[in-house]
């Protein structure tokens, strides 16, 4: 995959199939606001952990102290870690502001580009309220702060996406699937939930595919499942690849 820049603010994703996904990239000002919120969640973890630091004081003051300086760092950091790996890319600001973290080329995100990211955060913050970081947001095309160069990732705004409207989509069309029940139910069973998905994306963007990418991913997309599940021949007679995927979507949702 590859990432086109398209304008301050925006970058568009392509596949080798010729897929353009749209990516509004975060500004500044909402990054700022996610990350007070994630400082929120710090401290209140932080004031958590200060209970077992007062405990220590009492067998050792210097422990204690040693103890309280290395918590805050694990924490401070390993807040974002933990939860950008967990929840793929987001903490608590950023799932409050519909942010994510992504890898900026498109590409799965990996543990390490998550850590580098976290680990410089401390080099952003300089010389306080995050000024090198918030600068160099505003003046790299992707709105990168530093940890995100060294890691080669991007921040950007996903809103709530709307449930598409199948009865539109899937209208005033014969599904000869259907006319096979028990074939119905083992094809529900065997697709997966990642599947499902990518059949239905598939066919909302069938319009912005060029032709061959069209043709090519529709006869992927249906050798697949016709791999899962034998219908007979004359289930699949005079329909096309993107029709029989459209059958396998009207299945699964329907």
């Amino acid at each position: 995959m590859s990432a086109v820049s398209a304008g301050r603010g925006a970058l568009i994703i392509q596949t080798p199939e010729g897929i353009s996904f749209p990516l509004l990239l975060a500004g500044p000002f909402t990054r700022c606001l996610a990350w007070a919120v994630d400082m929120a969640c710090i401290m209140a973890i932080a004031g958590a952990a200060d209970i077992i630091f007062v405990l220590l004081g009492i067998i050792s003051r210097d422990l204690a102290m040693a103890a309280g300086t290395a918590g805050s760092i694990i924490i401070s950091i390993g807040y974002g870690i933990l939860l950008e790996w967990k929840m793929r890319g987001q903490t608590m600001g950023k799932r409050l502001f519909s942010l994510r973290v992504m890898d900026a080329q498109g590409l799965h995100l990996k543990l390490n580009q998550i850590v580098m990211r976290n680990i410089l955060r401390f080099v952003d913050i300089l010389p306080g309220l995050y000024l090198a970081g918030g600068i160099c947001s505003l003046v790299t095309p992707k709105a990168q702060r530093l940890g995100d160069l060294a890691a080669g990732t991007i921040v950007v705004y996903q809103p709530k996406i709307q449930e598409p409207d199948l009865d539109q989509l899937l209208a005033d069309k014969y599904n000869s699937l259907r006319d096979y029940p028990h074939l119905e139910a083992r094809l529900r069973q065997r697709v997966t939930p990642e599947e499902a998905g990518v059949a239905l994306a598939a066919l909302l963007r069938r319009d912005s595919l060029a032709p061959q990418a069209r043709v090519a991913l529709f006869r992927d997309l249906a050798s697949r499942f016709q791999a899962m599940v034998e219908f007979p021949q004359q289930a699949l007679e005079g329909i096309s690849d993107e029709r029989y995927v459209r059958n396998v979507v009207d299945v699964i949702f329907r």
